[in-house]
């Protein structure tokens, strides 16, 4: 079957570096890596450690049945989560209440900078496996006692 590539556009700059990153780039940084199912290094597929990445973590998380993970925020980092299968729950406070988001194959969730939450597997049976996308190259996990809201602070 043929690639449709109608539509799709390639540029490449093999000769610069881009402008908003001016340092010399390694191999590390000139080629496209890939990761093996097997060859993540604990939960990391993508990370400084494993090809190098320079502004983001990746990788795969499974959280066993009737589990839950501490309440914890990921610092200044955002994190990106795909449900690849199960349904986990992400927990959070709004500020009145405690908030429980399920989730399902298939669906995306996004926990921004900062933001207390906490994972949950209530199945008995089955174990959640999710994806992790984090901007920054390591992953922060910063426990904390209880959830709570997250205020925004006045900007000067």
């Amino acid at each position: 079957m043929p690639l449709n590539t109608e539509g799709c556009t390639m540029t490449t700059r093999e000769d610069t570096a881009t402008a908003s990153d001016s340092r010399p780039h390694t191999q590390a940084q000139t080629r496209v890596h890939h990761v093996r199912s097997g060859e993540l290094d604990g939960h990391a597929a993508i990370s400084g450690g494993t090809v190098g990445s320079r502004r983001l973590w990746m990788g795969l998380v499974e959280n066993p049945p009737l589990s839950a993970t501490d309440n914890h925020h990921h610092g200044e980092s955002e994190a990106g989560i795909y449900v690849v299968s199960g349904h986990p729950v992400f927990v959070f406070h709004d500020g009145t209440r405690e908030v429980r988001l399920a989730g399902s194959p298939g669906d995306f969730f996004l926990v921004p900078p900062f933001v207390p939450h906490r994972e949950e597997n209530p199945d008995p049976r089955e174990p959640a496996v999710v994806v992790i996308a984090r901007t920054t190259q390591e992953p922060i996990k910063v426990p904390v006692p209880e959830l709570y809201h997250l205020r925004e602070t006045p900007t000067e």
